[in-house]
């Protein structure tokens, strides 16, 4: 009779693992991004124990959080706060400095909590947190798996980018960024981009894993149910919608100027723009100017914007030209949606995908002709949109489903435990 295999004292420990996130939607918070959550969760249900490590200011509030609050015990989880002074800005010399004091306190959490951790498991950017995330792994000996979120400097040379001084201003991200990535165990990406991204600074190789952004299906499909039936939309309009940041990266002027350029054409088009942002003031005077037919929602928690994007004939996902973003983070929403997507994104990955998977069209950034008549395109012929949009919500549910594509994010820290 086969005997059963031994199990060591060293197998049947749980161990525990840091997984560290500067921005990250926690307890009853409202604003946010999911990813490290969901990642944190995902590890705790196989067996491992978590420290879900972020910042004691909330980016998207703009606020400190009060870490008392009951809402952050008793997860599956255990969430650490780093202390942080906060900024007022997505991007000027506050926020820097805040990372900064926020990566020396992050050095000083490791250094406390010595042997404590089988692994850490870090975004990046802040560069410089990361950087102390994976110099720490390493002075302990312990395996270092980066979460590439961003790439910095690169995305900031598309707000300021002057020959030498954006050379000068930004060295010290690149450097923090060339120490992570040739620190790390593993990589992981959002999209093959972004996980490809390490290997350009390290002579040997190491394993990378494309994990999307992506969404919790089931919270999604949760939102449509309890809140579609109080959007009341008219049967003979058609809806065309954006969702997320109103700020630099986001081409949100091209699509107000398509709609006015298709308001004689499609006299039932309404643009419905979901999000806030530091842009909005701007763009709602814009839509004023150009006579668009543009509705600006505001923000909407999760539930209430999927149940909009549900209501919607149409998505778009609208950047500028010059965004560094690959595959961005409403992607998953926006396929999950089951609506047909117009791509003005940039990228020869997130285009390629867009094509081949046939959920939606490929037009060049800031072309304000193209945009409309890519909306016109779709908003004539409500076959083509059913049948791209059930494409949308097929991969939706093949590899933006957060649920089954995070086994991968936790396979691999079992590789490497």
């Amino acid at each position: 009779m086969e005997q059963t295999p031994k199990t060591s004292p060293r197998q049947r420990e749980r161990l525990r693992v840091a997984v560290v996130t500067m921005g990250v939607k926690l307890g009853d918070e409202t604003r946010g991004y999911t990813r490290f959550r969901f990642i944190a969760q995902m590890l705790a249900e196989h067996g491992f124990d978590v420290d879900l490590i972020t910042s004691s200011f909330q980016h998207w509030e703009k606020a400190h959080r009060d870490v008392t609050k009951a809402c952050y015990r008793n997860l599956p989880y255990n969430v650490v706060f780093i202390d942080e002074p906060g900024y007022k800005r997505n991007l000027d010399l506050g926020r820097i400095r805040s990372h900064s004091i926020a990566a020396k306190n992050m050095r000083a959490h490791f250094e406390a909590n010595r042997g404590r951790y089988a692994l850490v498991y870090a975004e990046i950017p802040p560069n410089d947190v990361a950087r102390a995330c994976a110099e720490a792994a390493r002075d302990e000996g312990i395996p270092f798996v980066v979460d590439v979120n961003d790439l910095w400097p690169e995305a900031m040379r598309m707000v300021v980018d002057v020959p030498l001084v954006s050379d000068v201003a930004f060295h010290s991200f690149a450097r923090d960024a060339k120490i992570v990535y040739n620190l790390c165990a593993a990589a992981v990406g959002t999209s093959d981009e972004y996980a490809a991204r390490p290997l350009k600074d390290r002579e040997r190789p190491c394993p990378t894993r494309t994990v999307y952004v992506g969404n919790d299906l089931k919270a999604f499909d949760a939102g449509v149910a309890q809140y579609a039936s109080e959007i009341e939309k008219p049967a003979n309009e058609l809806w065309v919608a954006y969702a997320g940041t109103l700020g630099a990266s986001y081409d949100l002027s091209t699509l107000i100027k398509a709609a006015a350029l298709l308001d004689a054409k499609l006299p039932n088009l309404r643009v419905l723009i979901l999000g806030d942002g530091p842009d909005r003031e701007r763009l709602e005077r814009e839509a004023q100017d150009f006579r668009a037919p543009v509705r600006f929602l505001g923000y909407q928690d999760y539930p209430h914007m999927a149940a909009w994007l549900s209501k919607c004939d149409i998505v778009v996902n609208s950047l500028v030209r010059s965004a560094a973003q690959s595959i961005v983070t409403k992607i998953g929403d926006y396929l999950a949606s089951g609506k047909p997507m117009v791509n003005t994104g940039s990228s020869p990955e997130f285009r390629t995908k867009v094509a081949s998977d046939g959920f939606g069209l490929n037009v060049e950034a800031e072309d304000v002709p193209a945009l409309a008549e890519a909306i016109e395109r779709l908003g004539v012929n409500s076959s083509k949109r059913k049948i791209m949009g059930m494409r949308a919500r097929q991969v939706a549910e093949r590899e933006f489903d957060q649920n089954t594509s995070y086994l991968e994010i936790v396979r691999l820290v079992q590789s490497l435990t």
